[in-house]
């Protein structure tokens, strides 16, 4: 890269950090600063939509490319994509996934996971990357509560607003766990690297280690922070009709009376999300401390994500 190019990837990044910083508050004072109306920014984002890619065995696999940032780019399609689990694909979504071009796939799920669900199915000469993220027992949790049939030890379980309590501490380990920080500190300096082709990262349900990894390269790139927080609500359209299945399923084996239930579980909340970044301010001050500090990103890699991710 040439040293006009560096400055320009630095100036990029460092515009981004710093609307990355301000409060939610601020937004809107912020907008019309940058040259960008309130009005004008409310109907540019009902302008932008979500770019799924409709597949068979997978319900959640999206283009995090086209939204507008901040500082008047857009962040580029086809160098990332985030998804659900890859281990039901048909043979017509193995083609569709090799039209891709991906050079990487990262699996945040745990052993477990992978033990009862099964490894990524992928075009060949492509082989998925190991990095798992906690998941705080919940993966084990949920086996053994739905394995019991027993309506009363799920309630106990589940229930009383136990399953929303265990879906906030883990979005709070996101931040807090050393480990997990350093999987998705890898994951985004991977995709800073210009040698890279583009990259797919996912867990189960591609919602909550895949959803906060989204938000975070989301608000990154300078995206505003309401429509990161809108990418990772989508999920919960993507995935509404297959997890209502699931229940269904689980109701009609005699496996689970309520299946409801496991609704906070299926679901992506906002509440959740606000549970990691109540988190990260508490521990890092700012969006930007949380980057720099707690996934140990330089201004030289954020300015390559800038670069690399953002026209």
């Amino acid at each position: 890269m040439s040293r006009a190019r560096i400055r320009l990837a630095t100036a990029a990044a460092a515009a981004a950090l710093a609307v990355g910083t301000l409060p939610a508050s601020a937004y809107a004072a912020a907008a019309p600063g940058a040259g960008v109306s309130a009005r004008h920014h409310q109907r540019q984002q009902q302008a932008e939509t979500i770019r799924q890619i409709p597949l068979q065995g997978a319900v959640n696999l999206r283009d995090i490319g086209g939204y507008r940032t901040w500082t008047g780019g857009q962040v580029r399609q086809g160098l990332v994509y985030r998804s659900d689990a890859l281990s039901k694909l048909t043979d017509a979504d193995v083609t569709t996934v090799s039209g891709l071009g991906l050079t990487k796939v990262v699996d945040f799920r745990i052993p477990m996971e992978l033990q009862y669900d099964g490894a990524d199915r992928l075009p060949t000469g492509l082989s998925p990357t190991s990095r798992p993220v906690s998941d705080l027992g919940l993966y084990g949790t949920l086996v053994g509560a739905i394995g019991s049939g027993d309506p009363a030890v799920q309630e106990q379980m589940l229930g009383g607003g136990r399953a929303e309590a265990y879906m906030r501490d883990i979005y709070r380990t996101f931040v807090s766990s050393p480990e997990n920080r350093a999987q998705f500190a890898a994951t985004l300096r991977e995709i800073a690297d210009g040698r890279q082709g583009p990259v797919l990262y996912h867990c189960t349900s591609g919602k909550d280690r895949t959803g906060w990894m989204s938000y975070v390269l989301l608000r990154a790139l300078a995206v505003p922070e309401d429509t990161a927080e809108r990418d990772y609500l989508a999920s919960n359209t993507f995935r509404a009709a297959y997890d209502a299945r699931v229940r269904a399923g689980l109701k009609q084996s005699g496996r689970m009376q309520n299946p409801d239930l496991l609704i906070p579980l299926q679901e992506v909340r906002q509440d959740y999300l606000d549970s990691a970044t109540a988190q990260l301010e508490s521990d890092y001050g700012s969006f930007y401390g949380y980057l720099t500090q707690g996934l140990g990103l330089d201004l030289r890699t954020l300015a390559k994500l800038q670069a690399r991710m953002v026209r």
